[in-house]
């Protein structure tokens, strides 16, 4: 039950990031105003561009650097699981070996 609720929490969580990392929309831009008696008449405001969501502002640089940051993580992971490998493989060779000593061992002594 406890998978589940996390489950569901990560998942509300991720759905509310991605709309947060949206792009928002470009405002229209509004229309001049006609000239009264009084007051001179006012240039139409430009139209705001769309402004482009978090993960589009990434340059071609910073997305092969951080490629390959990952791809070096991913190397040194592997060899430390590599290493690890190779010293659970040495202990559990030792054991082994000490016993086949001692079988030796008793088999060489003379026997009275």
């Amino acid at each position: 039950m406890n998978k589940l609720s996390a489950l569901i929490a990560v998942l509300f969580a991720s759905g509310s990031l991605a709309v947060l990392a949206q792009a928002t929309p470009a405002t229209p831009a509004k229309p001049a105003t006609p000239a009264t008696a009084t007051a001179p008449a006012k240039p139409a405001t430009p139209a705001t561009p769309a402004t482009p969501s978090a993960k589009a502002e990434m340059t071609k640089e910073e997305k092969a650097a951080a490629a390959k940051a990952k791809k070096e993580e991913a190397k040194k992971k592997a060899a430390a699981r590599k290493e690890e490998a190779a010293a659970k493989k040495k202990v559990a060779k030792a054991p082994a070996a000490a016993a086949e000593k001692k079988v030796e061992a008793k088999t060489d002594a003379p026997k009275k």
